[in-house]
């Protein structure tokens, strides 16, 4: 996949994390979004949801393992978030400013992704047809993050970049990809 690399960093570097690394790429190439998240390292020490034999739609994936990608049009207060699950399950929100109004956007029926996992890499891919929500010629903004749960059952924040003093990659000033 063509298209820039990210690497997130956990929220509080002096957390009690293990020897972690989130990196991928990101492209937009006309109306679609292709995302790669690598999550490397020992999994075993993480908590990872086992494939859904009928992956969903589903409410607060937050709460356990899971990648996410918020996408706002430049200029506009409007913005979504995709919730993608190693499990398979899925979602998409939409704000209609910071942390207000949200609720499932529901031009998505589905979302197709495949996860490939090993003993110490996972690997999320994603495209998404942006067609029915942004405008091929608006440009856009991104923030990339990740919630990864540790075998203890211990929730950590991994973003490109953490701006406020908890970890909120809700915060416009986190959507730091320009598309």
């Amino acid at each position: 996949m063509k298209g820039p690399s990210f690497s997130l960093q956990p929220f509080s570097p002096t957390s009690p994390l293990i020897s972690l690394k989130i990196t991928g790429k990101i492209a937009r190439c006309s109306n679609t979004l292709a995302l790669r998240y690598s999550l490397l390292g020992p999994l075993a020490e993480l908590l990872i949801p086992a494939p859904a034999d009928i992956p969903a739609r589903k409410n607060e994936l937050w709460k356990e393992t899971c990648f996410e990608c918020f996408l706002a049009v430049r200029g506009s207060p409007t913005y979504w978030e995709f919730n993608l699950s190693p499990a398979g399950h899925w979602n998409v929100y939409r704000f209609a400013a910071y942390r207000q109004g949200m609720r499932e956007e529901k031009v998505f029926t589905s979302m197709d992704f495949t996860v490939q996992k090993q003993s110490e890499s996972l690997l999320l891919d994603v495209e998404i047809n942006l067609d029915k929500i942004i405008q091929e010629k608006q440009s856009l903004e991104v923030g990339l993050s990740a919630v990864i749960t540790l075998r203890g059952g211990e929730l950590t924040y991994w973003a490109l970049t953490h701006g406020g003093k908890q970890a909120d990659f809700h915060r416009r000033d986190s959507f730091v990809v320009k598309l």
